[in-house]
């Protein structure tokens, strides 16, 4: 199996990466410096130059999904933690709807019978955001249809009720694959929750508070997170790539999200620190302004379509899953930084 990854350097690729070549598949990383790329990845992957803001190297990225077994795009700008400024919002929307953009047009260039069999895209679940009185599934507010309006049905329509940034990105990044499914290419969109992975960014920010003792509630702490184990996203992508029957979007989340104030509470026992702090939603949304979404919006997410194809979660459980992300801090109280 030959696998061609974009953004295959970052925290999911290089995991994803492993796990696929830990099985013989021949794994390619597109990079717009190969060099670079070379430094972050094993010496199996081999680096192709790409540059999706260059029509005019659209040739040449077709050459280089040719006969791909999947195509996986993985690219993305860190949503956080700089501020949402004009300029950060188009590198942002750039780095995803312009990839499958760039991607959709280059398999376009191709032969049918050489165009990849399968692509995978990353996706987000803020189309879901205050759609949580039931847990929310791939169909919740007519989201079966978001990254499939070809088929005529309803567009989604959770996320225009929010007015976020990020719900209004999350629409354009899956509508950005539909050529690709008009060219006969399977399609199956990752919305992904937030990523519980040692070695993330994000999930140090998110530990920080209740490392330094200042862990709590943000707001009232009633909105709900949904979240996932690396591990488990990893063989997500992985049961995309092979299953031949999964298609259109699929819920990347844990089958148990959780409260704000449960997810505190679960880091703070972990981490053997208090749990007292509470950060008013009025601070937050002043300090933050759009972003404030992304620590007081509630998604009550679960993944229906996994559960129904009979996928099995190695970390369905939040503390379970915490422990091993946190490591010795949580058996010990002490940083391993």
């Amino acid at each position: 199996m030959r696998v061609v990854i974009a953004g295959g350097t970052g925290l999911i690729g290089r995991a994803l990466t492993a796990s696929l070549l830990r099985d013989g598949a021949i794994v390619e990383v597109l990079s717009r410096d190969p060099a670079r790329a070379g430094r972050r990845r094993p010496a199996a992957v081999r680096a192709v130059a790409w540059d999706a803001a260059d029509p005019g190297r659209t040739r040449e990225l077709a050459e280089a999904l040719a006969d791909a077994d999947a195509v996986v795009n993985l690219s993305g700008v860190p949503v956080g933690p700089l501020p949402w400024t004009p300029g950060r919002k188009r590198a942002i929307v750039a780095s995803r709807v312009g990839t499958n953009q760039a991607i959709g047009a280059a398999i376009a260039l191709l032969e049918p019978e050489r165009r990849p069999a399968v692509f995978v895209s990353a996706a987000g679940i803020e189309d879901y955001t205050g759609l949580d009185a039931d847990p929310a599934t791939e169909a919740t507010g007519g989201g079966e249809a978001t990254g499939a309006r070809a088929t005529g049905a309803p567009a989604a329509t959770g996320a225009e009720a929010t007015g976020d940034f990020l719900a209004d990105l999350g629409r354009r990044w899956e509508a950005a694959a539909e050529p690709i499914a008009a060219a006969g290419v399977r399609v199956v969109l990752i919305r992904t929750s937030f990523v519980l992975a040692a070695g993330s960014d994000l999930m140090a920010l998110l530990a920080l508070p209740v490392r330094l003792g200042f862990g709590g509630r943000y707001g009232d702490g009633r909105q709900w997170f949904s979240w996932i184990h690396l591990d488990d996203l990893v063989s997500v992508y992985r049961r995309a790539i092979e299953d031949p029957t999964l298609r259109g979007p699929v819920n990347a989340t844990s089958p148990t999200p959780c409260r704000q104030a449960d997810l505190a509470a679960a880091m703070a026992r972990v981490l053997r620190r208090p749990n007292w702090f509470r950060v008013p939603a009025w601070l937050l949304r002043f300090v933050l302004r759009g972003e404030a979404t992304l620590v007081l919006g509630s998604r009550r997410v679960v993944p229906a379509k996994l559960t129904r194809a009979g996928f099995e979660f190695d970390y369905p459980d939040l503390e379970g899953a915490l422990r091993q992300v946190l490591g010795k801090e949580g058996r010990h109280g002490r940083s391993q930084a």
